[in-house]
């Protein structure tokens, strides 16, 4: 389990979240939603030790992890960002990168470090392009080389930053569909997504921000009926239910 406990965090000083208190179960989907500039993303950072906070403390089971060492921490969180730059380097040794943590000084992969690199390509739907430059790749597969990667680091706890944005939508589909996935082995995702309908649809639990504090985290449903998301991003929301799916969809518009 993860667990937020009073974390104020900012940049030179400057509070951007604030008395934060949050719970995240382990083999969960938790997408943060939120408007522009709500703290989302600093949210992310501080979980993943990326931005130390103003105050409060981080608990991964039971543990602080600001007690943790920074290689230690690198084998129980990872991150991925929003933006990054794409380096001139093949998927396989793109995929490599997560299992850095995991190895000695000179960074030499063992066997086992091959074999999962090997399955978070499968996974993923990559191993085909495990030669090719991750430049040569669409944005859509090079994303998908990211969360290999990610997947390789075999982290309990998964930070994802807009994990869909400016995908094409058989892609994004794609991509949330790994992240299950992931939930399904037991890892813990947390995701900040800009697309509510995905959020609702994807996630166990929704955390909605709002001017760097939690509005409310619950399951979609009893976020849905707060109406909070109406108020925060002026929609509306209506609930229906999918007899092919046999699930509940959550429709936003203005």
């Amino acid at each position: 389990m993860l667990e937020l406990k009073n974390i104020s965090a900012g940049y030179n000083g400057v509070k951007v979240i604030d008395n934060i208190n949050i719970c995240f179960e382990k083999g969960t989907i938790t997408s943060v939603i939120g408007k522009n500039g709500c703290g989302k993303t600093t949210l992310l950072k501080t979980i993943g030790n990326l931005l130390k906070p103003l105050s409060g403390n981080i608990f991964l089971d039971g543990k602080s992890i600001f007690d943790m060492p920074n290689d230690h921490i690198a084998k129980r969180i990872s991150f991925l960002p929003q933006s990054r730059r794409v380096p001139n380097v093949s998927v396989y040794d793109l995929v490599m990168y997560g299992r850095f943590p995991y190895m000695q000084f000179f960074r030499i992969p063992k066997k086992i470090d091959k074999m999962i690199v090997e399955d978070a390509m499968e996974r993923t739907g990559i191993i085909r392009y495990k030669d090719r430059n991750i430049q040569e790749l669409s944005g859509g597969e090079q994303q998908k080389v990211y969360i290999a990667m990610i997947i390789a680091q075999n982290t309990d706890v998964i930070l994802l930053d807009e994990p869909t944005t400016y995908l094409d939508i058989n892609h994004q589909f794609e991509i949330l569909e790994i992240i299950k996935g992931l939930k399904e082995i037991g890892k813990t995702v947390i995701m900040v997504l800009h697309d509510l309908n995905s959020a609702f649809s994807y996630s166990d639990k929704i955390c909605l921000m709002e001017k760097g504090e939690i509005v409310i985290y619950d399951t979609p449903q009893v976020v849905f009926e707060s109406k909070e998301v109406n108020r925060v991003f002026k929609v509306d929301c209506e609930e229906v239910y999918l007899k092919s799916k046999m699930r509940k969809q959550y429709i936003f518009s203005l």
